[in-house]
């Protein structure tokens, strides 16, 4: 990817700032940097298990060889070093674990704890008398092993490796002056201190080296992600199909969410002719840009990078999408659902008038947002299934192909039929706010296959059979018109139910008032951070499943 500059949040804020360039440049990627605080993680609680058997293993030892002696029940200063050693290395451990930490402060902080783990094995490594008649003789120690592995396991910069490195190999030195003061070790001359140590200062070059290979692996990661007017900040979603990034506009300060799509994954249907899987992504990205209501998300920009990597940059949504409202908090009351369905049939409507359908409309493709002093506003998304009617040049799929989600899937979609058109949005939209009253699917089944065949054959069970909410009669006729087999038994188009959902009776009220009270209950917070169930994502990077 030619198009990002990937950077991470500044600490104390909920989104990523500009950096100076020379500091980007610098830096690894933050994701890259997120991964080695991870690792850090690890090895703290690795750490702290090595101490504690290590230990263990020393009491077993003295109680080998001190045939029927009790000093091995003798309590030593090592312990004590070797017990504050446990406790620091537990103590970072949680202190990562417990939140979502700056991954470039953890990183600094790995190399406190690499120079603290040192003393502590300086320490305990010159603490026992030594026989004056021991000899002095170059090795490597534990100590420079540790320097070498923090370097690659918890890279950092090249600069801070080294003056970290340093010191954490001077433990070693320092450690056989305090055995010379404490008369344990008698060596003879200080020269002969850096004899034994030397080869842990040239591990210290070596571990130097590996972080400056580390570091331009990052560079090129970096300059792999710039995009012209955009940069990323953070990934909000993963799938099969490629990734959504969170991103900001170099100069306007915006944020926008940014889908990477693989070009293998355009190309499953439409053979390996790249020219004409750019035709048919450019074709999809045009329509989908034409459409103009409030309703349906807007796409700031499209292309595709210079290693081939397809890219749309949408707008931002502060929300929750369907399936996870439904999932986090359950059955929607009618009145709330008729609102919601009456703004898709609006940005349906808007699409069926350009003369395109979006052909995978299903809950976590509809978007609840607060717009602004908005809210409960709605959003449909992913019109990246989209397909223009009545034009040879760009029918692009191939024939048969099945495309959309089974459990939201029109019977002539599950067919593979090419007789499409915007009443097959109305029939996933039927199946959304079947979820949307009841929580369940439309039909129950365990694979795609039967999924499919249900779609086909089965007539559904009545919403109000299944909701332990009332559901307005008038509201059901319309779900279960539009869940008709045939596509010439569900209503004429998505303004047709439009009109007929806003003159059902008995539904209920759901004011602005009302979506405001339940914003400020249920959902806190400007953005929530991935992870939990509801956070600014742009649907499932799945969504855009076949050509």
């Amino acid at each position: 990817m030619s198009d990002y500059q990937l950077i991470g949040p500044v600490p104390g804020s909920t989104s990523a700032e500009p950096r100076k360039l020379s500091d980007r440049a610098r830096s690894l990627p933050y994701d890259l940097l997120k991964e080695a605080s991870k690792r850090l993680e690890i090895m703290s609680l690795l750490a702290a298990a090595l101490w504690i058997v290590g230990t263990v293993g020393d009491r077993l030892a003295l109680l080998a060889i001190s045939h029927g002696n009790r000093i091995w029940l003798h309590g030593q200063a090592t312990d004590v070093i070797a017990g504050v050693s446990v406790v620091a290395s537990l103590a970072l451990f949680f202190y990562i674990r417990s939140g979502d930490r700056e991954p470039r402060f953890l990183l600094d902080l790995g190399l406190v704890y690499m120079v603290f783990t040192a003393a502590a094995l300086g320490l305990m490594i010159h603490w026992f008398r030594v026989p004056k008649e021991w000899p002095v003789s170059p090795i490597i120690s534990w100590i420079g092993a540790v320097v070498l592995m923090s370097s690659a396991i918890v890279p950092n910069s090249p600069m801070k490796t080294l003056m970290a490195g340093l010191i954490a190999v001077s433990m070693n030195p320092v450690g056989m002056l305090i055995a010379k003061a404490r008369g344990t070790w008698d060596f003879g001359s200080l020269g002969k201190v850096f004899v034994m140590h030397y080869p842990d200062y040239l591990l210290v070059g070596v571990a130097v080296v590996i972080s400056r290979v580390v570091t331009r692996l990052g560079q090129q990661v970096t300059r792999a992600r710039e995009m012209g007017s955009y940069r990323l900040v953070a990934r909000l979603g993963k799938g099969g199909m490629g990734e959504v990034w969170r991103a900001r506009h170099h100069m306007l300060a915006r944020d926008a969410a940014i889908k990477l799509i693989q070009p293998d994954m355009l190309s499953r249907n439409s053979g390996s002719n790249p020219v004409l899987v750019q035709r048919r992504f450019e074709q999809e990205a045009r329509a989908t840009a034409s459409l103009r209501s409030p309703h349906t998300v807007e796409l700031y920009d499209y292309g595709v990078t210079k290693d081939g990597v397809f890219y749309y940059v949408m707008e931002l949504l502060d929300g929750i999408d369907l399936e996870t409202l439904v999932k986090k908090f359950g059955p929607q009351s009618p009145a709330r659902v008729v609102k919601i369905l009456r703004q898709v049939c609006r940005s349906l409507a808007d699409a069926h008038d350009h003369g395109l359908i979006h052909r995978d409309i299903k809950p976590t493709n509809i978007f609840l947002c607060r717009l602004g002093n908005e809210y409960d506003f709605v959003k449909v998304l992913d019109f990246g299934l989209v397909k223009v009617l009545d034009n040879d040049d760009t029918k692009m799929t191939a024939e048969g192909a099945t495309t959309g989600t089974p459990a939201y899937m029109a019977p002539e979609m599950a067919v593979g039929s090419t007789a499409v058109d915007g009443r097959t949005d109305l029939y996933g939209l039927g199946c959304v706010a079947y979820w949307l009253l009841t929580g369940s699917l439309v039909f129950e089944e365990k694979s795609s296959a039967a999924m499919m065949l249900a779609h086909l054959q089965k007539v559904p069970m009545a919403p109000s059979k299944k909701s332990d909410l009332a559901v307005p009669v008038c509201l059901e006729r319309a779900i279960m018109m539009c869940l008709a087999k045939g596509p010439a038994e569900r209503p004429a188009g998505a303004d047709v139910l439009a009109r007929m959902l806003e003159s059902c009776d008995g539904v209920g009220s759901w004011t602005s008032e009302d979506a405001e009270r339940w914003w400020g209950t249920k959902l806190t917070g400007d953005v929530v951070h991935e992870g939990d169930n509801t956070k600014p994502i742009q649907a499932d990077p799945d969504a855009m499943t076949t050509l």
